[in-house]
Formats: C-alpha cells, structure tokens, sequence
C-alpha cells in the first residue's frame, strides 16, 4: 500500500472526476489556453474553407438579411422609431447573430467534437469556451461592416442618428450575450449526448426565438399592455441597449438591463451545473 502511495506520488498531473455540481476547473482551463487557441483558428478557418467569398461571408451574411428584412419591414409598414431602416435592422440581426451563433454552436460542440474525447484529457468546458470566442471574431467583423454603415448615416445624412452614455454599456452587453448563449449551450449539449434530435430543436426554435426578439421591429409597436411579454426576453435588453448606445433611440431602462442580467447569470449556473452531472458518464454516452 506505501508503494502505491509512492508511485502515486510522483504523477505529475493527476486526473480526478468533478466532485462538486458547481465545479469549475479555472485553472486546468488556463492551462490549456493553448488548446482554445488552436481549436478558435481552426473554426475560423473551416467555417468558410473553399468556398468563392470566403471570408466575405462574414460580411454578406448579416447583411443580405438585413437587406431582406429591410424589404419585408418597407412592405408591411414596420415602423422604426425615426431609425433609417436598414440601420435599425443590421443593428439587430449584428447583435443577435453573436448571440444564435453562440448557442447553435455550444450545443453541437460536444457531438462535434466526440472522437477527440476517447483519445486524449482535456477540460471539456475548452471546447464550449473556444466556440464563443471564435464567433467573437467574426462578430468583431460584423461590427465592422455596422460601423461602415452607421458613419456613412451620422456624415453625410440628417437622420438624426447619434450615440449616447449607453455605449458605454457594450462590453456589458457582449458578455451578456455570450454568457446567455454559453448557459444554454451547455444545458442543451450535456442532454444532447443521450437525446440528439435535440441540437435540431435548438436550430429551430433560435430561429423562433429571434420572432420574440426586438430585432426587426421595435417594442412600440406592441401594445403596451403587452410589454411585460417582451421584457420577460433577457435578450430584448441586450438589443434594445444596443440600438439606444449606438442610434439614440429606443424602449430602453436599466431596470431591464438588470433584470436579463440576473437571468442571463441563473441560466449560465444552471449550464454548469447540468453540465457537471453529466460530464463524469459523457464520454460513456456520446
């Protein structure tokens, strides 16, 4: 028994299960950043890999959507608070493309990635975690492409757009967003390695998600007896603080802000919670 002890002993790393449902391995994740790193170029990389615009996807995504609901919302007669009409649409589909990007890809990333996790010991929350880093990246060009358009109607235009103190707010916002998607990555992920038609239910239901989201219509348009639905949305916040920072108009109060904030946190517990409980059978059942 002294010699097991011994040669136990001398192990550099030692790999225990997690012991604690709230049980985050910070330091194992730091030191695998290495790992994140290389697991953020290679999404980059393969999302658009031999494809004729490559890179320009990230550019003509968000905007050939925004282009279409902006024709839909002249048809139907979406009224947009005094906001020129695409800028209040790219707005919304920049911003809530992080956030259904964020959580599509955590909740596939387990099932992706499931011959790696036979071979070789790594923090599974690397993987998660590299996801929404990677989608941060091409966000970052989305934002780039919303810039262009937003200084083009701040110079050479009278549309009274302008930006205010809740800019300030956007770090805020982005972590929100990526928090809220990573919570629900997580629950849906840890279930989906014994139910996987559930990844396709999340495809679907993000996509109705987004209908109960402020991205193409302003809350005025609702009627104010039902708001109280609206702001149930953690996401309509995000949204609506976006467009209040960067166009100077929109149904905006802190209040709101935290209040999905309080939200967005329970859920991202929760995410690691489920997740734990089922990590230690995951490579069992996927």
């Amino acid at each position: 028994m002294a010699t097991e002890e011994n040669q136990s002993s001398n192990w550099t790393t030692v790999i225990t299960p997690q012991r604690h449902l709230f049980d985050i391995d910070l330091k194992g994740i730091w030191h695998y950043r290495d790992l994140i790193w290389l697991f953020v170029k290679r999404d980059f990389a393969s999302i658009y890999k031999q494809t004729i615009l490559g890179p320009l996807w990230y550019f003509a995504r968000p905007l050939m959507v925004a282009i279409t609901y902006t024709l839909f919302g002249a048809i139907a007669g979406i009224e947009t608070d005094g906001v020129p009409r695409v800028l209040f649409n790219l707005a919304g589909v920049v911003m809530w493309s992080y956030f259904a990007t964020c959580l599509t890809s955590t909740s596939n990333s387990f099932v992706a990635n499931m011959h790696i996790f036979g071979k070789v010991y790594f923090p599974r929350l690397v993987i998660p975690i590299s996801v929404i880093i990677s989608n941060l990246v091409s966000f970052s060009l989305q934002l780039l492409l919303f810039s262009g358009f937003l200084g083009y109607y701040m110079l050479f235009t009278d549309s009274g757009v302008h930006f205010t103190q809740y800019a300030l707010l956007f770090p805020i916002l982005v972590l929100m967003m990526a928090a809220f998607g990573l919570g629900l990555g997580l629950i849906v992920s840890a279930l989906s390695s014994k139910y996987r038609d559930l990844i396709y239910l999340v495809t679907f239901g993000t996509q109705l998600f987004m209908f109960a989201t402020p991205v193409i219509y302003p809350i005025s348009m609702i009627p104010e007896r039902f708001h109280w639905v609206v702001y149930l949305n953690p996401m309509t916040a995000v949204i609506e603080g976006f467009r209040v920072g960067f166009l100077g108009n929109s149904s905006f109060n802190v209040e709101m802000l935290a209040y999905s904030g309080g939200v967005i946190a329970l859920i991202l517990v929760l995410g690691v919670i489920v997740f734990n409980k089922i990590e230690k059978s995951f490579v069992d059942t996927i």
